[in-house]
């Protein structure tokens, strides 16, 4: 329990954790988390300076050593996310120049088309029964149709990701079970066999697919290895559709419940988009909490985190922090400027964001322009894990 009395397992909290987050900032610094043994930077300026500074680092702690976690320990150890310079810099100078053959612009056209044919079937649901699932027929199946397309999957094994995706993301939650700890594992020693198959294959009869860039991309004289491919792969999959489908599925519960603002966007689909996704992003963030640990003694408003002690960025209370955002509890689809820390900031900032934001600026004017009498219906259901918020399904009326 933290000074504020917040507690990431009570299942209020996760389901709305937003009055916790205002008792936090009016704390005024940091505060110590007993059972999760950090400390939690609530304000914008506070998180935004954890993000920043340099002495706070992403130090992976492997699990317990043995074949058991093996392979879950080599995809964190040799991730993006989880190194530091000079390695993280290696790394991401290396993904950066696969990146920049023009694979993120270039799908614009691929993914208004993805984005058609699942409105298409949300159609035939919704004329035999009045509703379809926003989050399963569409927020969910679209980015992992994108990031499978971009990393060159056959189609036949799409349905074998977000399975994988799901039980490795929540080892990043903090009530998990031995259940949740097999599963993961289980699908880290399935995910990384498949790619390593995959790669071995493209290496062999190379295609215009970022696994073949991947494997190919050379910088100053180095390349990735097999496992630092594998690790990357894993991690844009992950990380490239979980904001997505968080993103977009928390904020279509906001704007649809405003129905004044869900009415600004289907009035100007395509010229409301920009910002309103923007807002979707911040008004209910769908990544709640970013750790560092600290490499030596660091300051953070006014509180020392110690030497080897943790210290995590609540991103959707920073998000909320009146000090920067005006009316920060009100959801506005034109609001402007509009500088969210939703995808980090920093060495970390995440790299799949401008892909986030280009399947988020054309998922949510088609479904405008497709159904603008959409509404919520009956039978939502939020996901249970506070770390990558989120909803299971959200049933809506046409």
């Amino acid at each position: 329990m933290s000074d504020a009395g917040f507690d990431l397992t009570d299942p209020a909290t996760v389901r709305d954790p937003y009055p916790a987050f205002t008792r936090m900032r009016a704390l005024g610094r940091p505060i110590w988390d007993e059972r999760l043994g950090m400390w939690l930077a609530c304000r914008y300026d506070d998180a935004n300076a954890v993000l920043r500074d340099r002495r706070l680092g992403r130090i992976f702690t492997p699990r317990e050593p043995g074949d058991v976690w093996e392979t879950f320990n080599w995809l964190h150890e040799d991730a993006l996310l989880e190194n530091e310079p000079p390695k993280h810099t290696r790394l991401k100078q290396l993904v950066a120049k696969a990146f920049a053959r023009g694979h993120i612009e270039t799908r614009r056209p691929r993914i208004q088309e993805l984005c058609a044919q699942l409105l298409d079937d949300c159609e035939t649901k919704a004329r035999d029964t009045g509703t379809f699932d926003v989050i399963a027929d569409y927020a969910e199946p679209l980015p992992v149709l994108v990031i499978a397309d971009l990393l060159g999957f056959p189609e036949s094994d799409v349905p074998l990701l977000r399975p994988w995706s799901r039980a490795i993301v929540k080892m990043y939650e903090y009530d998990r079970t031995e259940d949740d700890d097999r599963r993961a594992e289980q699908a880290c020693r399935e995910f990384a066999a498949y790619i390593d198959a995959l790669a071995d294959e493209r290496r062999d009869r190379p295609g215009d697919d970022l696994i073949t860039h991947l494997a190919e991309v050379e910088a100053e004289g180095e390349r990735l290895t097999e496992r630092e491919l594998a690790a990357t792969v894993v991690l844009l999959l992950n990380a490239g559709h979980e904001a997505t489908v968080n993103g977009f599925g928390n904020g279509i519960v906001a704007l649809l419940a405003r129905r004044d603002q869900w009415k600004r966007v289907v009035d100007d689909p395509w010229g409301a988009a920009d910002t309103a996704v923007e807002e979707m992003l911040r008004f209910d963030t769908p990544s709640a909490l970013f750790e560092r640990t600290a490499a030596r003694d660091v300051d953070i408003a006014g509180v020392t985190v110690c030497e080897g002690q943790k210290i995590a960025a609540l991103l959707g209370a920073a998000n909320r922090d009146p000090a920067v955002f005006p009316n920060a509890d009100a959801f506005d689809v034109g609001r402007d400027p509009n500088p969210h820390i939703a995808f980090g900031a920093g060495i970390h900032f995440c790299l799949g964001a401008p892909l986030a934001r280009l399947e988020m600026q054309q998922s949510l004017p088609m479904l405008a322009e497709r159904f603008a009498q959409v509404a919520l219906a009956d039978g939502a259901v939020p996901r249970d894990t506070f770390v990558l918020r989120g909803w299971e399904t959200v049933p809506v009326a046409v």
